[in-house]
């Protein structure tokens, strides 16, 4: 399988009842071949960026070629990314909520191909490019967000039981998802990052007993709701940069190990405060969304100017 997939840049997938034939997929945990096909090409775009440090420019070369593989999977009709078979034909008919068995093993894994559909973290800009241009790309976000479970909730979870933290289809409950509210960033419209985070939090992870939607796997969650909850998240790590959602405090203060501080301030910061109207670097205007790990090592002043409606000109 690793062969196939060094030649064709995909992982192939089995037809429903088709026999295994490789002895090193696991009885239980399957190909994975669409989850495993997208994670490869990420970790590909990781070595490309440790080869372009070290200056060892093939290698550069070859994998940020290699890293564009999640391309062979997507399906241009429906705008999902879709397992082939061997001979590079869409298993077919699909189903995007229920296709793949217990937690979609036999084609994604634990969550189903509505999460699927954005773990793109190292090329953002052209996943938008595939799905169709800003519009499109905040259409199917919204989408994803609205779409019912399609079963019952007892028959959706004994299938996707690690697809929880429903809010449509979008589950706030594992890894993969966890970027996806910061999409809307990448696309032109960081309120509606603004205000899912806000939602997302607000719904989750409050302070009692439903305060954890899901399996808290090597602290991903915790780690979502620090980061979000200070203002910005790594969405794609491997960049030495964050994209910024919308501070809940009115004042963070981060002690850096070089002795220096980086305060984050969110002014009028509250639940219905949402929406940035202005940001300020060290003083200087902030119209991105984009926060360099350089800048919060040099210490210094993030300031947020936070209301209750959207600001829809603010770093757009």
């Amino acid at each position: 399988m690793d062969d196939f997939f060094k030649e064709k840049g995909y992982i192939p997938a089995l037809h429903p009842g088709e026999k295994e034939i490789y002895p090193e997929v696991h009885g239980f945990e399957r190909r994975q071949p669409v989850a495993v096909t997208l994670g490869t090409s990420y970790d590909l775009w990781c070595l490309a960026q440790l080869a372009n440090e070290l200056g060892i420019k093939a290698d550069y070369e070859l994998f940020m070629k290699q890293s564009f593989n999640y391309r062979n999977l997507f399906n241009e009709q429906t705008k999902f990314f879709h397992p082939k078979d061997e001979k590079g034909n869409f298993i077919m008919p699909f189903d995007y909520v229920f296709a793949g068995g217990q937690g979609a093993r036999e084609y994604y894994g634990e969550n189903n191909a509505w999460i699927y559909r954005w773990d793109v973290q190292h090329n953002i800009p052209d996943l938008i490019n595939l799905m169709g241009g800003n519009q499109l790309f905040v259409q199917y976000l919204d989408e994803m967000f609205q779409q019912p479970l399609g079963r019952s909730k007892f028959d959706f979870y004994a299938q996707l039981p690690d697809h929880t933290g429903n809010v449509g289809q979008f589950s706030m409950a594992n890894e993969p998802a966890l970027h996806i509210p910061y999409l809307y960033n990448y696309a032109g419209q960081p309120w509606m990052t603004q205000k899912r985070i806000h939602k997302l939090i607000g719904e989750w992870f409050r302070n009692d007993l439903m305060g954890v939607p899901g399996d808290e796997d090597g602290g991903g969650m915790s780690a979502f709701v620090v980061f979000s909850q200070m203002g910005f998240y790594p969405v794609t790590p491997g960049l030495a940069s964050y994209s910024i959602g919308s501070p809940f405090f009115r004042k963070t203060t981060l002690s850096l190990p070089n002795g220096k501080s980086f305060v984050i301030i969110g002014k009028n910061a509250s639940a219905k405060n949402k929406y940035i109207q202005s940001a300020t670097l060290n003083g200087k205007p902030l119209n991105s969304t984009e926060l360099k790990h350089a800048d919060i090592l040099k210490g210094g002043t993030l300031e947020f100017i936070l209301g209750d409606k959207a600001n829809k000109n603010w770093a757009n």
